[in-house]
């Protein structure tokens, strides 16, 4: 990490294939993962064939604004798909569909522990195919599966408002969460269904312009990676800067395995991409009814609901977030939840006992096996008071140094004299109850 010299300048760029059935432009099975053998989704159309013209794919549109509004990004409602020209043999048109000046979203933002980071736009285009570099008869060959080729990818892209590591890392996780939870995307990561590029670039912690480079690290497929990648370009970086280097707009990988960044190519420009309209696609104009019937598709987002369980249930958010992992699971704690508190029994408990592991349900367990769970592993005789205070005395009695310490402002015994009562009682007992009883004998 650097010293107080140097800040962190970071924005990324985030690519998910979303999980349509067909492909962006042609009727192609969206199916790259699972394909019986290589280049049998394919067509006329996602092979770059002269006479294939392309169609969009509308629910691919449809779910890239469900993303944007679930982002509070602005829906620009005339928007238009554009040709990105490079060459590489992973795409057989010599261009990409994109989208360059009339994305489909806009001016977003996503709120992480670690900070707000800005969403600049969201568009949608076509993945490429894979290359697989392998050897073959002695030689080293390049193969392409076009399987993957045409695939709906929607890119987020951030402001450079990420200040460090973890808020990369957060910002990443949280976007992944979200999308999973709308039901548009799967973000294998392993598989490279949802791909991490982070830019980089320091500057001198009296500044406030943006430096003029960035160095771009792409396609990292692991939250632990990304982190781990910006750690150590800021490292890099820093020495470079300190040695009087001048840096330059560069794409870099990263290499888990030696646990570096390595240059890759010198980054282009946007002109360098010879952007221009698609002329086999309409522009698309998007009326404020159809944004509304989007909008009210987009169920309460998880960080909305841990909000609301917390004022109505008080859960711990910390605890309600791994539970709010889709629609069906909030629907499912949210009566789980009601149950409890019809019965006088603490739901914040049954979150926290299945944060830590402490009680454990298995899938698709209804709210009634859940509550019954949870009651019988919470499950406490009611103790004669008598006898409690009979116990007590004397565990008191066996643990006068204790009791000394305890009256002497070091409460932290407390645990241990509980324990020891715990010990002679012979049915399970309620904890509050006996932590009442004892505290009231320690100040009497």
């Amino acid at each position: 990490m650097t010293d107080n010299t140097y800040s962190l300048v970071c924005g990324m760029e985030v690519h998910v294939e979303l999980k349509t059935v067909s492909k962006m432009f042609c009727g192609c099975a969206n199916n790259p993962f699972h394909a019986e053998k290589p280049n049998i989704h394919t067509c006329p159309v996602c092979l770059g064939m002269p006479g294939g013209l392309p169609v969009a794919n509308r629910t691919a549109i449809d779910w890239t604004i469900k993303l944007g509004l679930a982002l509070g990004c602005t829906i620009n409602q005339v928007s238009k798909f554009d040709r990105k020209h490079y060459f590489y043999p992973d795409l057989p048109k010599g261009y990409q569909i994109s989208q360059y000046d009339l994305p489909f979203c806009e001016k977003g933002q996503l709120n992480t522990a670690e900070g707000a980071v800005r969403i600049r736009r969201i568009h949608l285009e076509e993945d490429t195919g894979k290359l697989q570099h392998t050897t073959l008869d002695g030689r080293k060959v390049s193969l392409i599966d076009f399987n993957r080729g045409g695939v709906p990818l929607v890119e987020i892209v951030t402001e450079p408002d990420i200040t460090s590591p973890a808020h990369a890392k957060a910002y990443a996780k949280q976007l992944r969460d979200i999308l999973r939870y709308l039901d548009i995307a799967d973000c294998d990561m392993e598989q490279g269904g949802m791909r991490l590029e982070a830019n980089v670039s320091l500057r001198p912690v009296h500044k406030t312009q943006l430096p003029d480079y960035k160095i771009e690290l792409k396609n990292i497929n692991s939250f632990r990676f990304l982190e781990q990648a910006i750690h150590y370009e800021m490292q890099r970086q820093q020495a470079a800067l300190e040695a009087g280097e001048q840096l330059h707009q560069e794409t870099r990988g990263w290499d888990s395995v030696k646990n570096r960044t390595f240059a890759q190519r010198t980054k282009e420009a946007a002109a360098d991409y010879r952007y221009f309209p698609d002329p086999d696609l309409p522009p698309i104009e998007l009326p404020d009814e159809h944004i509304a019937t989007i909008q009210s598709s987009i169920p309460e987002l998880p960080a909305q609901v841990v909000v609301r369980w917390s004022d109505q249930f008080a859960v711990d958010p910390r605890f309600g977030l791994p539970l709010a992992t889709s629609p069906e699971n909030v629907a499912l704690f949210e009566d789980v939840f009601a149950q409890l508190t019809a019965q006088q029994q603490s739901p914040n408990t049954l979150a926290s006992d299945l944060h830590n592991k402490r009680l454990n349900i298995s899938a698709n367990t209804s709210a009634a096996k859940i509550v019954a769970a949870f009651q019988k592993a919470h499950d406490t005789a009611v103790l004669d008071s008598d006898e409690l205070e009979s116990i007590i005395s004397a565990v008191l009695n066996k643990n006068s140094d204790a009791v000394k310490k305890y009256q002497n402002g070091q409460t932290q015994v407390l645990g241990f004299l509980m324990g020891q009562v715990m010990k002679e009682l012979k049915s399970k007992p309620d904890a509050q109850q006996v932590r009442t009883a004892l505290g009231k004998a320690l100040t009497t």
